[in-house]
């Protein structure tokens, strides 16, 4: 029988059919998602039935067997305040009256000190704390109080109150720059009267409740961050939230209505409660407005507002009393498997019990949802003819159970951790380096009796987090995911618990697995297009985006390429300053925007900024003629190198530049002047700290060292326990200087540093890594101070950045302070230490030099330091911290205000190295000199006096080639720490 075949002409259209059919298939297969719904009967009591560690009650435990009845207690019952009539202030309080519409207020200055007030309570109960506030000037960042009731603080998040300052967008529309390309507006502060009650979204969706019986008590305030004018204070019991069905009932029924709806641009926002809260621009079918192939800031939110309680709000005018219903046009795709939490209240208050806490579920494009209930079924609000304003505000609070159940779980796992490690003796991080015998057969029964049951306590601790966390978000995570993936580690171990000791370092993987992902608990980014405001049964009209629609799209958006300027450093005007910047394109792209929007409209400069990705660039330009006016980013030593060779300006000669010079630390400057001239200014530094695990010093009883004989007192407790101290092996200079001496002779031509307590510095030094042991090279100190087996150390400020942003398990289990000093006879603890710094310089062979001041002086001012470093941590977070040199400006940032203390106080003892010729000879001559001692026994004078030698040559030659015929550069001296101007007495 003959075989059948397709006509020819059909052949390949059918081909072609059948494999578009296929990748349509794959690419379903691909995208699409296991449909599976998750339940459990775990409950948030279950999780958080365990006494913390510590001596601080979280608000959710505490909270736990208190009835919603208890809670709301006898609505209108109120305890009102008078913030005028406080009791006591501590004495470092600034405090002053005003009188504002008639009223007394009371003006807290400072950040620092306390104020107390007493009042009385008829019946006990739950209340809310209520604050009728004012931010004062000073700050882009939020006030800071702590709330304490009868001398302590009731629970946890108590001791952090933040009152926030409002904001929203100077102008709108936007201005579009001379490419079309639209330009963020700056951000104006609304000075505007707030009525707040005590709120942390991460932990609850309703005010937080103070527990007061019947009788006086006392309330103090604590000064944590910023000052703040306070008009009335009250506890009030908290009102009842009724469920939609009650609300539903309490409105007339709905009645004909005819189609209407009102679109809201989610960036038209009428205010906001943090700076970091920011638009962004996005480009696909249908969102609105379409950019046409230019920056248009069209979308709000995504990741730059994901805090809980970052809030937004928008104004809206409905044309007559009736039933409205909500659309959000949304992108929720940043965190798979979780959804995102927002508490939707309209004209200040909350409408229903369905909108605290209201979940807009996980999805992988822009989608317009409408507020629903779980069954799919709309929410329907009723509203009066006018205005309203509606405000959704970032709520994690359904997280919060996880958050501290695992937090707990991670610190069992860590002591754990730590008993296996006495156990065996294997204090070793490294995968690769272990001192246990292999060969070695363990019975850890016979150690430990209770080891199987604390394994299977921590095994059924993760399993009941997963499945609740899996019940909450309703399908599994990536949190999940880690979770299951550390059960089976653990169920690993238990199979044979003699095992252990060869598995000991899967304990840092689950602590690494679990914690990276701990950190996204917390965080709900939304992305918004729009808000529909619309009768019921109203047609908008209005598209998401589809597969097809983004064929077209893409086309067009394609052939802009061939004629639309997409070069955002703008054309090279004539007669502009040219900058050039040694850092990445995100600081780059952000300065740009702000010389826009604010140096060239009041200066009329305007300015081409071009990135410097390597510095030879710098010299290979300036060699060849071509340099820019401006260098910015350039390293500590470059000023000096580039004035030894007269190829950079003298700054000091310039109109201003003392005022200018003040706003840094002096400390600091000296590492930018050279001969006499100043030939940078600082723009961001760097710090040391001393990092310590006050969880584990607190359990081995240890204090934290103040002197490095402090240090020394310790070091044996931590070596009997397996662990040790971080102290860089490379960072001679803080010992030197805190020694008292300078590496160079005042006059920069001699090398001091085998002067006699240069000897005492360099045999301090070396003993640290002979005498006491310490390690000498710690790849990664970061995760061994995690981990907690060195839970003491010296870092810098990426260390800080890198625990604020990736070790959520240990928050609130370190802290920071200054480093370790050398005690004076007077009893002072000097500690001085350099601090890292890049700066900005004007080149010599600038034609436009007093342009290029001008431009200094705005870049370097309090002011637009502490607007860039507000809008690039707002932008892209904490890892992109600017820290800034402008004291001024430094204090703005968001750091906790008992870290902020500790580095200002570390700031203060400021010392950086001077630059003379040969200076780069220092750090070479002196690693040679430490491991000549450290690994070849060498006697510690012998290693010094040789560095000493080479150190004094090379100085040597280098004068002669600058022609300094031993002329004195004036090495400026520091002998006293700087003084802040709000602790000069």
């Amino acid at each position: 029988m003959k075989k059948r075949q397709f006509p020819r002409y059909l052949r390949i259209p059918i081909q072609i059919l059948i494999v578009a059919v296929l990748v349509v298939a794959v690419i379903r297969w691909i995208t699409s998602e296991e449909q599976v719904v998750y339940s459990s009967s775990v409950t948030a009591d279950q999780l958080l039935r365990f006494q913390p560690a510590g001596d601080k009650m979280p608000y959710a435990i505490l909270m736990q067997g208190v009835s919603e009845q208890e809670r709301s207690g006898d609505n209108g019952n109120e305890i009102r305040i008078n913030p005028s009539q406080y009791d006591t202030a501590a004495p470092i309080t600034k405090l002053s009256q005003s009188k504002e519409d008639g009223k007394t207020v009371l003006n807290w200055h400072n950040e620092a000190g306390s104020v107390d007030w007493t009042f009385q309570v008829a019946k006990a109960g739950w209340y809310e704390l209520h604050l009728d506030y004012k931010p004062l000037a000073g700050s882009n960042s939020s006030v800071i109080r702590g709330v304490m009731i009868d001398g302590s603080y009731p629970f946890e998040e108590s001791e952090h109150v933040e009152l926030e300052r409002m904001w929203k967008d100077a102008k709108y529309p936007y201005d579009r720059n001379e490419l079309g390309m639209q330009v963020r507006p700056q951000q104006t502060e609304l000075n505007e009267w707030t009525s707040k009650a005590v709120s942390d979204y991460s932990v609850s969706s309703r005010p937080l409740l103070f527990r007061l019986e019947r009788g006086e008590h006392t309330l103090r305030l604590v000064g944590e961050r910023g000052g703040v004018a306070l008009q009335q204070l009250s506890f009030q019991s908290q009102e009842h939230v009724k469920p939609y069905k009650e609300y539903k009932g309490a409105y007339p029924s709905a009645s004909d209505a005819s189609d209407w709806y009102m679109v809201r641009e989610a960036e038209q926002f009428e205010r906001k409660s943090h700076l970091s809260i920011q638009t962004d621009h996005w480009a696909e079918p249908y969102i609105s407005p379409d950019p046409k192939g230019r920056i248009t800031y069209n979308v709000l939110g995504g990741n730059h507002w994901n805090l809980p309680g970052e809030w937004v709000e928008w104004d809206i005018e409905v044309p007559t009393n009736g039933w409205y219903e909500i659309d959000l046009k949304n992108f929720q795709n940043y965190r798979p498997g979780f959804k995102a939490y927002r508490t939707i209240s309209i004209d200040g208050k909350v409408p229903f019990k369905e909108m605290l806490n209201y979940a807009i579920d996980y999805h992988k494009e822009f989608e317009i949802t409408t507020l629903s209930n779980i069954s799919g079924e709309p929410f329907k609000f009723y509203l009066e003819q006018g205005k309203h304003s509606i405000r959704m505000t970032a709520d994690s609070s359904s997280m919060q159970p996880i958050l501290i159940a695992l937090k707990d779980t991670l610190l069992q796992i860590a002591s754990f951790d730590r008993e296996m490690r006495l156990i065996t003796g294997n204090y070793s991080k490294s995968a690769s380096d272990s001192n246990i015998d292999s060969t070695r057969t363990w019975e850890m029964k016979k150690y430990d009796p209770e080891v199987e049951n604390k394994l299977q306590a921590i095994t059924d601790r993760l399993n009941m987090i997963r499945l609740y966390t899996n019940s909450v978000n309703e399908r599994d995570s990536d949190l999940s995911q880690a979770i299951k993936a550390s059960v089976t580690i653990l169920e690993d171990m238990l199979g044979d618990v003699n095992e252990i000791p060869s598995k000991i370092k899967e304990f840092s993987t689950i602590q690494a697995n679990i914690g990276t992902w701990m950190s996204t608990l917390t965080k709900q980014p939304l992305l918004l297009d729009y808000l529909v405001v619309r009768t019921p049964d109203a047609k908008t009209g209005l598209k998401e985006p589809t597969a097809l629609s983004r064929i077209p799209y893409s086309l067009a958006d394609f052939s802009r390429s061939f004629y639309v300027d997409y070069d955002l450093g703008g054309p090279e005007e004539e007669g502009a300053l040219t900058i050039w910047v040694g850092r990445g394109r995100d600081y780059v792209d952000l300065l740009r925007e702000l010389v826009s929007q604010d140096f060239t409209p009041k200066t009329g400069i305007e300015v081409n900024i071009n990135l410097m990705p390597n510095p030879n660039m710098l010299i290979l330009g300036n060699a060849a003629g071509e340099v820019p006016d401006i260098a910015l980013g350039v390293g500590e030593s470059t000023p000096a190198d580039y004035a030894m060779r007269n190829a950079v300006e003298d700054l000091s000669q310039y109109p201003g530049f003392d005022d200018v010079m003040n706003q840094f630390i002096p400390g600091v400057t000296r590492a930018l002047i050279y001969d006499g001239g100043t030939y940078g200014l600082p723009e961001v530094q760097n710090f040391q700290l001393l990092f310590y695990r006050s969880d584990i010093l607190e359990r081995l009883d240890l204090e934290v060292p103040d002197t490095w004989d402090d240090v020394f007192d310790i070091l044996p407790t931590l070596q009997e326990n397996g662990m040790t101290m971080n102290v860089p092996k490379g960072d001679y200079s803080t010992l030197f200087l805190e020694h008292g001496t300078d590496p160079y002779t005042k006059d920069g031509l001699k090398s001091n540093i085998f002067s006699d307590t240069g000897q005492q510095a360099f045999k301090l030094w070396t003993e640290m890594f002979t005498k006491y042991n310490l390690p000498i090279d710690i790849p990664a100190f970061f995760q061994h101070f995690r981990d907690g087996d060195i839970p003491i150390g010296i870092s810098d400020f990426n260390t800080y950045v890198q625990l604020q942003v990736a070790a959520p398990e240990i928050t609130g289990h370190w802290k920071v302070a200054p480093l370790p000093g050398i005690k004076q006879e007077n009893g002072e603890v000097v500690r001085w230490s350099p601090q890292g710094l890049t700066g900005a310089m004007i080149m010599k062979k600038s034609e436009q030099k007093d342009k290029a001041w001008e431009f200094l002086k705005w870049w370097t001012s309090g002011e637009v330091q502490s607007r860039y470093a507000a809008d690039m941590e707002s932008f892209y977070g904490i890892e992109y911290r600017w820290n800034t040199a402008n004291v001024n400006a430094m204090e703005s940032l968001n750091w906790p205000s008992d870290d902020l203390k500790v580095i200002r106080e570390q700031a203060s003892w400021a010392l950086n190295m001077p630059n003379v010729p040969g200076y780069y000879f220092l750090g070479r001559e002196m690693d040679f000199a430490w491991n000549r001692t450290v690994f070849d026994g060498i006697p510690a004078d012998e290693s010094l006096e040789e560095a000493h030698l080479s150190l004094q040559r090379e100085m040597d030659r280098r004068q002669r080639n600058f022609g300094i015929m031993g002329r004195s550069l004036n090495i400026p001296q520091i002998t006293e720490p700087y003084v802040w101007e709000d602790t000069e007495s």
